[in-house]
């Protein structure tokens, strides 16, 4: 049985939130769509953690969401009733929500994980290979027929030895985080839809969806609060992934990418 997959790369403030809900449901249509998951750990307004005005926003186009670094942010307590929000598995115990969901679409159960990188962004992490080696399991063990999983981190080589750590394993494995899309979309030997990372869905002309100018400002040695972009249109990426249900091996991936407004 032939399966599609959307991944939307990290939503940034309110104007990707809008672009995801204008964008989506169109493409479920014209793409055959089967499955949508989301990043949205920076969509608050701010552009740092999600809301659950956010996250309902989101979820009233995809499936699932998936979170980051700054998961709690904006808040979170939403997220221990919201079975469709899954934040990084290797954060330390006692916090709201879950690092794994599962849930069922076209004719398949899809599960779905999130894991934190350590590199260059917290070494004292718990390992995120023995936390997608422990939720891909769970999975499995669960019945899921799909395993997605959702590495958040900063390092390329660190995403990219969770490839080959989970090719096999988990039938895709999408990084998220840097907000810029890595030229790497592949399906690694055991079958794994792979890329590194999707890149954002933020406003174009900025510095990773932030106000360009408080950037630079920051990197000449002017220090001052970094603002989100609030002006331009919003670049949309994602990758589609083909998948086959019965050998549980994806059979293709490629990059998608739009402007919100439509031009």
């Amino acid at each position: 049985m032939s399966f599609r997959l959307l991944f939307v790369g990290d939503v940034v403030g309110e104007a990707g939130v809008e672009a995801v809900a204008g964008i989506v449901p169109g493409l479920r249509e014209g793409l055959g769509l089967d499955v949508v998951v989301v990043n949205g750990e920076n969509s608050a307004p701010g552009g740092r953690g999600i809301t659950e005005e956010g996250s309902d926003a989101l979820l009233s186009v995809a499936d699932f969401l998936t979170l980051g670094n700054h998961a709690f942010d904006a808040g979170g307590k939403f997220m221990e009733r919201e079975p469709r929000v899954a934040r990084p598995a290797n954060l330390k115990s006692g916090l709201p929500g879950r690092g794994w969901g599962m849930f069922e679409a076209g004719g398949a159960r899809v599960g779905v994980a999130n894991v934190l990188g350590r590199v260059f962004l917290d070494e004292r992490m718990a390992s995120p290979f023995e936390a997608a080696d422990r939720a891909v399991g769970e999975m499995e063990e669960a019945g899921a027929d799909l395993i997605l999983v959702d590495v958040h981190a900063e390092a390329t080589s660190e995403k990219q030895a969770m490839g080959y750590h989970l090719d096999g394993r988990a039938q895709v494995v999408v990084g998220t985080h840097t907000h810029v899309p890595t030229a790497d979309d592949t399906v690694l030997p055991g079958g794994t839809a792979y890329a590194t990372d999707v890149g954002m869905t933020g406003r174009e002309g900025s510095v990773i969806g932030f106000d360009r100018e408080d950037f630079m400002a920051l990197f000449l040695g002017r220090p001052r609060k970094i603002g989100i972009a609030t002006e331009g249109p919003v670049i949309f990426r994602a990758v589609v992934v083909d998948l086959d249900v019965e050998i549980r091996r994806a059979t293709g991936i490629e990059r998608l990418t739009r402007t919100w407004p439509a031009s």
